[in-house]
């Protein structure tokens, strides 16, 4: 329970953060909450393919923030 919920909240710093780092505007709603978790699987997955990890909070915000500002370009990419 407590790693679903963990999971949101990275998810929802991750959108913010991508989404203004991306755009520039800060906006706060469910989008933000589906692009952090799509990112943070992203992140992850990309991360591992270089045989790297995150370990903790930090490292974890550190990831998904990256992958969603990943995921936010391809989709801007490919738009």
């Amino acid at each position: 329970m407590f790693g679903l919920i963990r999971m949101i909240i990275v998810g929802l710093v991750a959108g913010y953060a991508g989404n203004y780092l991306m755009s520039g505007k800060a906006e706060l709603n469910i989008n933000c909450l589906l692009v952090g978790v799509v990112g943070s699987v992203l992140g992850h997955f990309v991360f591992g393919l270089f045989g790297l990890a995150a370990y903790g909070l930090v490292g974890e915000l550190i990831v998904s923030v990256c992958g969603t500002c990943l995921f936010l370009y391809l989709v801007k990419r490919f738009r």
